[in-house]
């Protein structure tokens, strides 16, 4: 079975994404996620001019072989749109192979491990009391375990807090920081602000919900190791699931000094791309939870080695899933939570209307569990003539400055 055409189709139903569909010569598709918030053209443009015409007759079967051929027969090697690219192809070989043999793609992997995958929602608010409304409207909505961001005072717009109290306390978190316009929105920070704003937030949400609710918080790049070390320790009583991206995390060193002084538990890497960025953390035990994503890793063939490895060293899985990775690349994360051992938990924002209307999907949500669904393959349909209604707008993620003008981590 060769691979006769390779497409991408990029539309923007609320956001932008990119999708990779792959046809073989007996007629089975595939599909795969090659989506990068604020860079979607530059995968775009590498998958159709480089790697589509690398495709054509080639064994759609011999997954392994095509990853390493897309891998180390560049000489140019990881990054985020080389990684993106192998990802899509990836993972739409896997979805080609698990329809072939008519199951859902997790029996491929090595069949269930567990009966769903705890999810994680997004509750915010732009202060304490909007907040405490978003996470009872998450706990209405079935979730089990909420991250938890608000406004800190002082400073105007913050990242992971959505924009409205509808959007805070409804149904669906409805945050998409890339803005479509000319140049980037900047935004102000202040960590000092935030480190002294934030352990009175946790303090809040365990009064109203208990100690038995599952918190967890973002970071988001900005701190210094001796700040992240000091909020993970101001943090502890409040016994948090995991503090994510405390620092930014390409000093794999830098986990070292956070480690020392806090023991709340440590997830990184979304902004990952490679095993290789974690060597560090996993060897010397710096982290707890690995958050890579599918679509930004490699696929499911580069996720799945990860993932072997960080069992190794007693780290879980925390799959990055926000609403720009699109349904295909999300319901490929819930196939490998569903298979892997070491599963941890999985980030899930409910997709818009419009993006279903485009990726029709059959993954479930009960009772705080997902599940990717027993159809054959990822279980996920694009469809085109949706898809054709939701042209492309440029976007642009936010930029960071602190209050006397400097450049900051976003």
């Amino acid at each position: 079975m060769k691979i006769e055409s390779a497409e991408t189709v990029v539309t923007s139903p609320g956001r932008n994404f990119v999708t990779l569909r792959i046809t073989t010569t007996d007629g089975v598709t595939g599909l795969g996620d090659a989506t990068l918030n604020g860079r979607e053209l530059a995968v775009e443009t590498y998958l159709r001019e480089h790697v589509v015409p690398l495709l054509i007759g080639r064994d759609a079967g011999r997954i392994e072989d095509t990853w390493q051929y897309l891998y180390r027969g560049a000489y140019w090697r990881r990054g985020p749109v080389t990684m993106a690219a192998i990802a899509a192809v990836d993972t739409a070989l896997w979805d080609i192979k698990a329809k072939v043999a008519g199951m859902p793609l997790y029996q491929l992997l090595g069949g269930a491990s567990r009966a769903g995958a705890l999810a994680y929602g997004h509750a915010s608010g732009r202060d304490v009391p909007e907040l405490l409304d978003s996470v009872r409207a998450h706990l209405d909505a079935g979730y089990r375990a909420i991250r938890v961001q608000t406004g800190v005072p002082g400073l105007g717009s913050v990242y992971g807090v959505a924009a409205s109290p509808a959007a805070a306390g409804g149904k669906r978190y409805d945050y998409e920081p890339a803005q479509r316009t000319a140049l980037p929105v900047e935004e102000t920070w202040d960590t000092r602000a935030y480190l002294r704003h934030v352990p009175g937030v946790f303090e809040a949400v365990r009064a109203e919900f208990g100690p038995e609710l599952p918190l967890l918080h973002d970071g988001h790049h900005r701190m210094t190791p001796i700040q992240a070390g000091r909020l993970g320790r101001d943090l502890e009583p409040y016994d948090l699931f995991w503090l994510e991206d405390a620092t930014p995390g390409e000093d794999q060193a830098a986990l070292r000094l956070i480690r020392q002084h806090t023991t709340t538990p440590l997830a990184i890497g979304e902004v990952f791309n490679s095993a290789h960025d974690y060597t560090t953390l996993l060897q010397e035990r710096l982290i707890d939870y690995v958050r890579s994503a599918v679509t930004h890793t490699g696929g499911i063939t580069a996720m799945r080695k990860l993932l072997d490895m960080a069992g190794h060293y007693g780290a879980k899985s925390g799959i990055h899933g926000p609403t720009d990775i699109s349904p295909v690349g999300m319901a490929a994360a819930l196939h490998l939570d569903l298979a892997i051992h070491n599963f941890g938990i999985q980030e899930y924002m409910r997709h818009s209307a419009e993006t279903l209307e485009v990726f029709h999907t059959s993954y479930t949500f009960q009772d705080g569990l997902l599940h990717p669904s027993d159809a054959p393959g990822l279980g996920v349909v694009l469809d085109d003539e949706a898809a054709t209604r939701f042209p492309y707008e440029p976007a642009y993620l936010p930029v960071n400055r602190l209050t006397d003008g400097t450049v900051h981590d976003w």
